[in-house]
């Protein structure tokens, strides 16, 4: 399962005593990192990263933020956004604190076929006081565990992807020449030096982690991109669910879905397709509540958006007629396992 919240995440802090840590190490430092990953194909030869300066007197004071920028196969050749990007924050002087964050798009194994996720790692590298480095590194799918995020053991899925993860922990602390610390246990997951702890024996921290709180956040992610609206169709359903598959440029954003008892329709995002998901799925929300203040029922509803006029920039309906699905979590479990 892809999750919109870390899984586990782990942490190398380094200081120096050999002068001032420069925003050009960071950049670097981060481009290593991700480089590591990319060995493995956990990061795909692509992403986008953000540089962030601020006072060090007052972190409310931002003196350089550029964000969006595009990582090719060699992100700092000369003329690239994020060495142009870096050049700036370089001539930066005085005290600061400077944050670059990358989110990395990469590839998990399932019975040998690979998946991608827009972000399966996200590393952020921080500078503090000018001396001390603190790199982590963030996962945001199950594949590493033992069991998933819903409580099943999968021990072929561990078995093709958890030495990957190994593999990269080590070759990571190998070139930062420091050891990670491991991230909490979370609702998800325990990690460890290594990976993540199994948790088997002792069972996870709650009991079906991803289908407790993954729907909350992807519901809070949706919500905060449109008004607050209390005229619109029951956002829950208990009984299955017909739905439509949003497609664009031949990728799979997501569902629009209405329930079989005509009383709940929503949208419901692929996690692994990242941000664009979560962009169009806000766009498909007021088209529902478009239907709703027509007085649409919501299978009404659901046959309007198919048959009314495309939105291109939403994406597209591929379907002539609704697919079903036995409940709404099963339509949530497919958007969030591929």
């Amino acid at each position: 399962m892809i999750t919109t919240t870390r899984v586990g995440d782990w942490t190398w802090e380094l200081a120096t005593d050999s002068g001032e840590i420069r925003p050009a190490r960071a950049v670097q430092t981060s481009v290593t990192v991700w480089d590591e990953l990319a060995k493995r194909n956990l990061a795909a030869p692509e992403g986008k990263a953000r540089i962030l300066v601020r006072s060090g007197a007052k972190l409310r004071d931002v003196r350089f933020d550029a964000s969006g920028l595009h990582l090719g196969p060699d992100p700092l050749a000369p003329g690239s956004d994020l060495a142009q990007a870096m050049a700036e924050a370089e001539a930066l002087e005085g005290d600061f604190v400077l944050t670059i964050r990358i989110e990395c798009p990469g590839y998990w194994l399932e019975s040998g076929v690979r998946h991608r996720a827009e972000k399966l790692f996200s590393i952020q590298v921080e500078v503090w006081d000018g001396n001390q480095l603190v790199v982590t590194l963030e996962t945001y799918s199950d594949a590493w565990l033992t069991m998933d995020t819903r409580d099943r053991e999968q021990p072929e899925v561990y078995a093709e992807n958890a030495p990957r993860l190994a593999a990269a922990l080590d070759s990571i602390s190998a070139v930062l020449g420091a050891s990670p610390t491991p991230g909490d246990e979370n609702c998800y997951a325990a990690p460890s030096s290594t990976g993540f702890k199994d948790l088997r024996s002792e069972g996870p921290a709650y009991v079906d982690s991803w289908g407790t709180f993954e729907g909350l956040n992807r519901a809070s992610l949706l919500s905060g991109r449109i008004p607050p609206c209390e005229d619109e169709y029951e956002s829950y359903t208990e009984h299955p669910v017909r739905y439509f598959t949003v497609q664009r440029e031949g990728r799979t954003l997501g569902f629009v879905w209405a329930s079989v008892d005509d009383a709940a329709a929503g949208y419901v995002p692929r996690t692994a397709v990242g941000d664009e998901a979560f962009e169009v799925g806000a766009g498909w929300l007021l088209c529902l509540r478009q239907a709703y203040s027509q007085g649409l029922s919501p299978l009404a509803a659901l046959n309007w958006l198919a048959q009314g006029p495309s939105h291109p920039e939403l994406g597209l309906i591929t379907e002539g007629s609704p697919r079903e699905a036995e409940s709404l979590d099963a339509l949530e479990e497919l958007s969030g396992r591929y």
